[in-house]
């Protein structure tokens, strides 16, 4: 029987030791540091997930840990799963040189340029002048991306020039990104519909798990500031059967066979956040993570036992996979505190969290929650992730909300259209 230890607080870390909870082979869950939902499922330890991870490493050693799961990107970019696996430690998750497939969007565009990967073109920067005179001998909308990890804020999509111009300056002269924004990518905007691929990598192979598609914007309609996300829905009926065959050896399996040529192994999630274009699939960005909320969407329609699939991943055993999924789509609906992504309040106590898990179909994934005197109140932007599947599109949907609506906190807010892409395809 194994130990197994999460790294992680948000909705895809509960989302992990709820579906590895539901191995066999697991005897004990851990989550560092964890939220009020990952408690319910397993056991939260207050260890320092920070580099250089040695404190971690040798608590992983003394609970004697058979598998350590990384969920956010910047403990991988920082080398978490280098150093537990200079001591023995057997981790899900890339080392540092193939996390930086995230870590610089920079490196990611080298390696799709050199693998012949269809995305959009692009020129690097660290001078605002050269960067300027650049975006002018283009065509508007581009985009602009800080190279680094900016919490998920270092995209600019920039309608005109002026725009463009300002979130150039913001990243190379103010420094709004810090270090993530030394050097910026000017890069073609990609006319289409995104999708998401979580694919599980190891020894040279991969298992691709359903499409998803996200909802990055704060407020219905597809409006308002970006955030990490505010729901998702799979499978997304844009990445028919054809075109995920397409995604998986056009873009995924050379992704893989690139960084090996470099002598670059990787073992993980490979997630890669494509648009959907009229002349095929095209890569936006790379995570070397499970997404958020996408996890949420796409875990619970897994019925393959997890567990077996990292541990066949860490040992290049992919093939001996069969991935069994559940026909019925899920929809994630993100509840989150008033604010957010800005300023927001904390400490605000959740109610109705057991009659929403008590609901057939119904999921509950705490994000930003924590334990305060009993109770379970709101930490984070995003507090939850309410999951619901059903037979078709419009019953799992319809399921989620009816989740949603039985939760309450002060000054809560989701978005009301959380799948409606799907719903649109549907009625057409």
């Amino acid at each position: 029987m194994k130990r197994v230890l999460v790294i992680g607080s948000g909705g895809r870390e509960h989302t992990l030791v709820w579906k590895i909870k539901q191995s066999p082979q697991v005897e004990k869950i851990y989550c560092a540091p964890g939220n009020a939902g990952t408690a319910l499922d397993g056991e939260n330890v207050n260890v320092p997930v920070a580099a250089p991870f040695a404190v971690l490493a040798e608590w992983a050693k003394r609970e004697r840990i058979d598998l350590t799961v990384v969920g956010p990107e910047q403990p991988l970019v920082d080398g978490l799963a280098d150093v537990f696996a200079a001591r023995g430690l057997r981790v899900f998750g890339p080392v540092a040189a193939a996390a930086r497939i995230e870590g610089s969007k920079c490196f990611a565009k080298e390696i799709m340029t050199a693998a012949g990967i269809p995305t959009g073109a692009a020129e690097r920067f660290k001078s605002s002048a050269e960067a300027i005179d650049y975006i002018h001998t283009r065509t508007t909308p581009i985009v602009v991306k800080a190279d680094g990890l900016a919490a998920g804020k270092g995209v600019s999509i920039c309608p005109d020039y002026r725009t463009a111009e300002h979130a150039i300056r913001e990243a190379l002269d103010l420094g709004r990104f810090g270090s993530a924004g030394k050097t910026v990518l000017i890069e073609e905007y990609l006319d289409g519909e995104e999708a998401s691929i979580l694919a599980v990598v190891g020894g040279g192979k991969l298992v691709c798990l359903p499409a998803s598609q996200d909802h990055k914007r704060a407020c219905d309609g597809d409006q308002g500031p970006n955030t990490g996300g505010m729901g998702a829905y799979s499978p997304a009926p844009v990445v028919t059967p054809e075109m995920e065959q397409r995604i998986i050896e056009e873009i995924l399996e050379s992704t893989v066979a690139e960084l090996a040529r470099r002598g670059i192994p990787y073992c993980g999630v490979l997630y890669a956040g494509l648009m959907i274009t009229a002349d095929g699939p095209k890569v936006i960005e790379y995570n070397c993570r499970f997404g958020d909320p996408e996890t949420q969407a796409v875990l619970p329609r897994v019925k393959t036992d997890l567990v077996e699939m990292l541990e066949a991943a860490i040992d290049g055993d992919l093939d001996s996979i069969s991935l069994e999924i559940d026909p019925r789509p899920a929809v994630c609906v993100v509840v989150a505190s008033g604010g957010y992504p800005e300023s927001y309040e904390k400490g605000k106590i959740i109610r109705g969290l057991e009659l929403a898990g008590d609901m057939r179909d119904v999921v509950v994934f705490h994000a930003g929650t924590k334990m305060d005197k009993g109770k379970v109140v709101t930490s984070g932007g995003r507090v939850l992730g309410v999951t619901g599947l059903g037979n078709n599109i419009q019953q799992a949907v319809d399921t989620a909300y009816q989740g949603v609506r039985k939760i309450s906190f002060e000054k809560m807010f989701y978005r009301k259209d959380i799948a409606h892409r799907a719903l649109a395809r549907v009625e057409a």
